[in-house]
């Protein structure tokens, strides 16, 4: 399984931007998919996670903000993020889980500036 991110760029305080990350394989309707962050010299950290089931799951930073979605048939998950702040400046990488294993997307820079 191999998983492709896409959607990062420049944007400004308050806007918006949607990643998405696509996977290859059989597996994908059947795994937990996660966007996770890493801000510049920091530890990476989950933003949010959707199940097989879809059960959505957010860090307290981007709740009402960020939106996770899949789209099985397209074996592609989103990340819907809205309201931009500064501090959402850092690379976004996707997350396929599945039988406790993880696989990586490579990552995506979001960087959000005025």
């Amino acid at each position: 399984v191999q998983l492709q991110a896409s959607g990062g760029g420049l944007v400004q305080p308050g806007g918006s931007l949607r990643l998405s990350c696509t996977g290859s394989g059989n597996i994908f309707s059947i795994a937990d998919m996660g966007w996770y962050r890493q801000p510049q010299g920091k530890q990476r950290e989950l933003v949010a996670d959707i199940s097989s089931g879809l059960t959505t799951n957010y860090a307290d930073s981007v709740k009402g903000r960020f939106t996770i979605a899949r789209d099985n048939a397209k074996n592609t998950v989103y990340l819907q993020m809205n309201s931009l702040k500064p501090e959402d400046t850092a690379v976004y990488y996707c997350n396929l889980r599945i039988a406790q294993s993880d696989i990586w997307g490579q990552g995506t820079q979001v960087t959000v500036s005025s």
